[in-house]
This record gives C-alpha cells, sequence and structure tokens, in this order.
C-alpha cells in the first residue's frame, strides 16, 4: 500500500511540473531569447555589410568619388554622436563595458541605463550608420550589448531573478554568433565578461550559446570568419615570429589601450561643460581625420578591415605601413564617442602587423597574419584564452595550435607590463560611476532626471 501512494505521490509532482506554465515560462522565454539573439545578430551582421559595401560603392563610383569620404565621415559622425547622446544614452563605443559594468551594479534601474531594448534597437542602428560613413568600427562588441540587453528583459519578463548570469549568457551568445565562433563565445563570459567561474551562471552560458548559435547556423550555414587556413612553422625563421608577433602585438595593444584610457578621461573632462555640442564637434573632426587616413591608404582603412585581414590570412601581403594606418583609424573613431567595436578593427590590424613583419623576415605572411592577429588582439584585450580561440576558430588552423597559444600568452604578459588596466574593464568604470551619478540625481529631483550621457 505503501508503495501505491509513493507512486500516485510522484505522479501527482510530474503532472504539476509538466503541466505547470510558471514553472516553464521562465525556461520559454530564456529559450526563445537565446534564439532571438542568434536571429538578430546574423540580420545585424548583414546590415553592416550591406552598408560597408554601399559605402565602398558610393566611393569607388567616379574619378572623383574617392573624395567623398571627406564628405560623408564629418557628417556620418557628426550625425551619429549627436543621435547616440540625444536619444540613446549609453550606447556609445563597444558595448562590451556597458555589458560588463551592468554586471557589477545591483540595482535594476541602473542596469536598465546600460542595457534595454531601446539601446540594443540605437547601437545597431548606429552602428551600421558609422560603417556606412566609413568609420574603422566593427559589430562585434556591439552585438555583446545587443545580445546582453535582450537577455536582461528575458530576465525581466520571464521573472527569473539570476539578472547577471543571463547579462552573461547574452554576451557569450552574441559573440558566438558574430563570429560563428560558439568555444570563443564561452571563454570570452568566463575570461573577459566576469573574470571568475560561476557554475550556475555558465550553464546559462552554454545554452544560450547553442541556441543562438542554432539559429545563426541555420540562417548563414557553417564556415570559418576567415576562411580555412593549414599554415603552419616550418622553419626556425618561422618560430621566431612567435617572439615578434608576441612581444611586438602586446606593446603594440597595451599601447592602443593606455592611449584610449587616458585621452578618453580627458575628453570626457573637456565636454563636461557641453557634452552634446562638444561631443558632435569631437565627432565631426574625427571623422573628418577618419577620411583622410582612409583617402591616403587608398580606401583601405575604412570599414571593419575583414577583407584586409582576411587577405593577409589567404597569403597576400598587406602595405607596410597599414597597420599603423589602421591603428590611427580605429582609435580616432573609438575616440570620437560613436556606436561601434574594436574587436574586428584590431583583428585587421594584428593581420597588419603580422603581415609587415613576415614580408620583412622573409616568412610565411599567411602565418605571420594569424599569429600578429592573436599578439595584438591579446595585448588590446588583455584576455589570451578568448585571443587563441577565437583566432582558432576563426581560421581552423589545427597546425598553428601551439604558436597560437604562445603568442597569446606574450602579447598578455607584455601587455600587463606596459599596462596594469585591461581596456573593457577600465571603461566599464565610466558607465558605473555614471549610472550610479544618474541614479542619484533622479532620487534627488523625484525621478524627473535624464539617463547619463556618457561619452565612453
Amino acid at each position: 500500500m505503501s508503495a501505491f501512494y509513493r507512486k500516485s505521490k510522484l505522479l501527482r509532482r510530474s503532472r504539476v511540473f509538466w503541466g505547470s506554465f510558471s514553472l516553464w515560462r521562465p525556461r520559454l522565454v530564456f529559450w526563445c531569447g537565446a534564439l532571438a539573439t542568434g536571429v538578430i545578430s546574423v540580420g545585424f551582421a548583414k546590415l553592416a555589410d550591406f552598408a560597408q559595401h554601399l559605402f565602398t560603392r558610393v566611393t569607388t563610383a567616379g574619378d572623383w568619388a574617392f573624395l567623398l569620404p571627406l564628405l560623408l565621415a564629418p557628417i556620418g559622425f557628426g550625425l551619429s554622436a549627436y543621435l547616440s547622446i540625444r536619444f540613446f544614452p549609453n550606447a556609445q563605443g563597444s558595448g562590451i563595458p556597458q555589458a560588463i559594468a551592468a554586471r557589477h551594479l545591483k540595482e535594476d534601474e541602473d542596469r536598465g541605463r546600460l542595457l534595454s531594448l531601446r539601446i540594443a534597437f540605437g547601437k545597431i542602428l548606429l552602428t551600421v550608420l558609422g560603417l556606412f560613413s566609413g568609420a574603422s568600427i566593427g559589430r562585434e562588441g556591439p552585438t555583446v550589448q545587443v545580445g546582453a540587453s535582450i537577455m536582461l528583459a528575458v530576465a525581466r519578463f520571464g521573472g527569473m531573478a539570476q539578472a547577471r548570469g543571463l547579462i552573461l549568457a547574452g554576451s557569450a551568445a552574441g559573440i558566438a554568433a558574430a563570429f560563428n565562433t560558439p568555444l570563443a563565445g564561452i571563454v570570452f563570459a568566463i575570461e573577459e565578461m566576469s573574470r571568475t567561474y560561476e557554475a550556475r551562471a555558465n550553464g546559462f552560458v552554454l545554452a544560450a550559446v547553442i541556441l543562438s548559435g542554432l539559429a545563426a547556423l541555420g540562417l548563414s550555414g557553417s564556415y570559418h570568419y576567415f576562411g580555412s587556413s593549414t599554415v603552419a612553422p616550418t622553419q626556425l625563421r618561422d618560430w621566431g615570429l612567435v617572439l615578434v608577433c608576441g612581444i611586438g602585438g602586446g606593446a603594440l595593444g597595451a599601447a592602443f589601450s593606455g592611449m584610449a584610457l587616458h585621452f578618453g578621461q580627458r575628453v570626457r573632462r573637456w565636454a563636461q561643460p557641453e557634452p552634446l555640442k562638444r561631443m558632435v564637434v569631437l565627432a565631426v573632426a574625427c571623422g573628418l581625420a577618419v577620411a583622410a587616413i582612409g583617402v591616403i591608404s587608398g580606401g583601405k582603412t575604412f570599414g571593419t578591415g575583414y577583407e584586409q585581414a582576411q587577405g593577409a590570412v589567404q597569403g597576400e601581403a598587406l602595405p607596410l605601413l597599414f597597420f599603423l594606418e589602421k591603428l590611427a583609424a580605429s582609435f580616432l573613431s573609438m575616440l570620437s564617442g560613436i556606436p561601434g567595436g574594436i574587436f574586428a578593427p584590431s583583428l585587421a590590424v594584428g593581420a597588419g602587423l603580422g603581415s609587415t613583419v613576415g614580408s620583412l623576415l622573409g616568412t610565411s605572411v599567411a602565418l605571420a597574419a594569424i599569429l600578429g592577429m592573436a599578439g595584438y588582439f591579446a595585448g588590446v584585450v588583455q584576455a589570451p584564452m578568448t585571443a587563441f580561440v577565437i583566432i582558432f576558430e576563426m581560421t581552423g588552423d589545427h597546425e598553428a595550435v601551439i604558436p597560437l597559444m604562445a603568442v597569446s600568452m606574450l602579447g598578455y604578459l607584455t601587455s600587463r607590463i606596459l599596462s596594469r588596466e585591461p581596456l573593457y574593464h577600465g571603461l566599464s568604470r565610466v558607465f558605473i560611476a555614471a549610472a550610479i551619478r544618474a541614479r542619484r540625481a533622479s532620487e534627488k529631483a523625484g525621478g524627473s532626471a535624464l539617463p547619463p550621457q556618457d561619452s565612453a
């Protein structure tokens, strides 16, 4: 009899579990959010590619069309800066610092100032505008903020308390879907976004990456971001590339990171009296400078730099000074405060550095470009595991696993010696402070204060 009652009790519990909408609602909302992240990431990628191709078509349509960027870039930069400050505050810059900052904030109101569906819409719109204007930006960092915004909305709609874990999951899903690199998405979330291992949060991360990856796979198919590569060190001088690209890339990455943090702080102080007016003026000036660099380089520094990096990975040598031109264009685009990431431009800078080193040393340009990307990227973000995994998945180069690991670690160690603060985490402190100041101002004014308008 007791066995019968136990069986009946178990059956009743099973029916309650499977039939309770309140239990299934959070799961269904989470799954839909992860799938939506994948779909929106693919759509964002197609819009970004279209904008960049349209810019290229317009600026190569006639004999004098190459001078059009001198008009398009300042107007586009200024308009993007105005719209972001006026209508989409905290959509500026990469988007990764905002996601990191939101994970550190405890109040839902503060998180909502950095991550929301409105900000996600503005991020996509203005990043596409920036690419149409010739800005040296990428869509991968913005995809992180978009994914985190979607999953934070999921937490609210689904009544889920794990907001920090869902922000982490959305960030990972964004990276995975943007680059078609699921392992890199997971490693990025653990190493760069959280800097700790959280078993429960990483369950969300894995599920989100799988679902968003399936959505992206269904829409775009399986592919390597830069195409397949099989290059490997075969001579002693090829192994010398590991030292040169690791140390040189790390030092160059630290210089970019340090300049971005230093000049970003000075720009915020300078713009404080009149943030809207001064940031628009700065954006116009930066746009003109980016356009001038692009015209001098023959148009190679405009946009994400994907085609140049892909060519280098396939063995086509880039101009010797391309990496310096691309670094300058990327730095000015970032300093302008317009929405746009540094992931793809950083890979282009690294590929250019490697191509130059390979050409000067007489080694394989393809191998040097891959190692240059790993060394420079690890130096910028100070996340060696992410640098190694993401470039490994982008190229599918199983033959260069050990050199990639070594150059990523060398780039990271060199950067840590020269620049103690990681770029994204340094920028995230600006958004944390701005969100807290805005909440306090709102409380004092009885809720009438506007969201913070920060140019970081």
